[in-house]
């Protein structure tokens, strides 16, 4: 304990479904380095309690990139960044269904269509749901979430009929920080998004990025807010600093700090599933599996413009941690509403012993992420 905080009295609390005080959370992020084991382990009683030992992997699709008009400064998909990323409209349902066959090959339990620009027309609604109903009809156990920025009135009931489960918006910051990462649309008008999505009976999913410069009082004003906004989960992403962006320049989080974050979210957030998403293997590198005793969910392959770490290497982290792939759990077969994949391995004992090398094609190594993580690709998840 720390300045007096025992963290097992802040797991009680959270146990309990209350919010630990603003003086807790700020003890969370500035626990001494010596006592981080301790408070994971505080928090990963929180995780076990709702959420046992299972991980629900996700799946990304970059369904239309770049062309956006937003200036948020950390995007390489934004008006003001340079970087050398692949740049096309709406992705066709043959597209969009071939991905959705990937996402299931990889064992993902929820499917992630995201969209550059500050918002979706009408004809962009109808293409992606047209996609989602395809998508939908083949692997209709497969969670679609769709993130396409701001709604206007209609657009969510509309998602809905189609077949997604869930809207993806991220504050992505506090409201006081978040002027200076984006001028062209506001905290507030993200808020309203959820909030449309909540209304339309969407599953509400809204997260965080952090290694922007915020302060410790940034991250604990977020954590509280998505608590009172009540989303059903969070994704947590650290900052890929990508050349061309504004942000491409600033220095790394320690993954001792991003630990703590995920520590914070997840005992002001206890049933929330807490997502360690963009940039888990740049900034918290070698320590990406203590993440998973707080989180219990992650994205498998690569991100929107960046490469992430084989999916061989995310299931052999899973499997050493002996956590489970939620709908893959030991003993069991995979959710029922499709046939077994050519070549899927079963779940259990026979996934436990298969050669994790067969989940993906690119090399890795027991002890590395594989080479090009974090570095921009214009095939993501190819």
């Amino acid at each position: 304990m720390t300045h007096g905080i025992d963290w097992n009295r802040l797991a009680e609390t959270s146990l309990r479904g209350e919010a630990i005080s603003p003086e807790e959370a700020r003890a969370v992020l500035s626990a001494p380095d010596d006592e981080l084991l301790s408070l994971l382990a505080a928090a990963a009683r929180v995780r076990r309690a709702h959420f046992g030992a299972t991980v629900k992997l996700n799946f990304l699709l970059n369904v239309k990139s770049g062309l956006c008009p937003e200036d948020c400064h950390y995007c390489s998909q934004s008006s003001v960044s340079i970087a050398e990323i692949a740049r096309y409209p709406i992705l066709s349902v043959q597209e969009i269904l071939a991905a959705a066959e990937r996402a299931v090959s990889v064992k993902a339990a929820r499917f992630c269509v995201v969209a550059s620009g500050r918002g979706p027309t009408d004809r962009e609604v109808d293409a992606l749901s047209e996609g989602v109903r395809a998508v939908r009809s083949v692997h209709p156990e497969l969670e679609v979430c769709a993130c396409l920025g701001l709604l206007k009135d209609g657009q969510a009931e509309r998602l809905r009929e189609a077949g997604v489960f869930a809207y993806n918006h991220n504050l992505n910051t506090s409201e006081r920080l978040y002027g200076e990462i984006c001028s062209t649309h506001t905290f507030r008008d993200r808020v309203a998004t959820i909030g449309r999505a909540k209304a339309a009976g969407l599953s509400p999913c809204c997260g965080a990025l952090f290694g922007m410069g915020e302060e410790l009082d940034d991250i604990v004003s977020l954590a509280y807010a998505l608590r009172e906004i009540g989303v059903d989960s969070i994704p947590i992403n650290f900052l890929i600093p990508i050349p061309g962006t504004p942000l491409a320049t600033r220095p790394p989080l320690s993954p001792r700090e991003c630990l703590k974050i995920l520590c914070l979210f997840r005992l002001l957030n206890p049933a929330s599933e807490i997502r360690i998403a963009g940039g888990r293997e740049v900034q918290l590198r070698w320590l990406q599996p203590f993440g998973l005793h707080v989180a219990n969910s992650i994205f498998v392959g690569d991100y929107l413009t960046t490469k992430g770490q084989p999916p061989e290497a995310d299931l052999a982290m899973i499997r050493d941690l002996g956590l489970t792939i939620l709908g893959h759990e030991k003993g069991g077969e995979p959710k029922a509403g499709r046939e077994m994949m050519p070549g899927e391995p079963k779940a259990g004992r026979e996934m436990e012993q298969m050669d994790v090398a067969e989940a993906g094609s690119e090399p890795w190594t027991a002890g590395g992420m594989g080479g090009g993580v974090g570095s921009l690709t214009r095939h993501p998840n190819a």
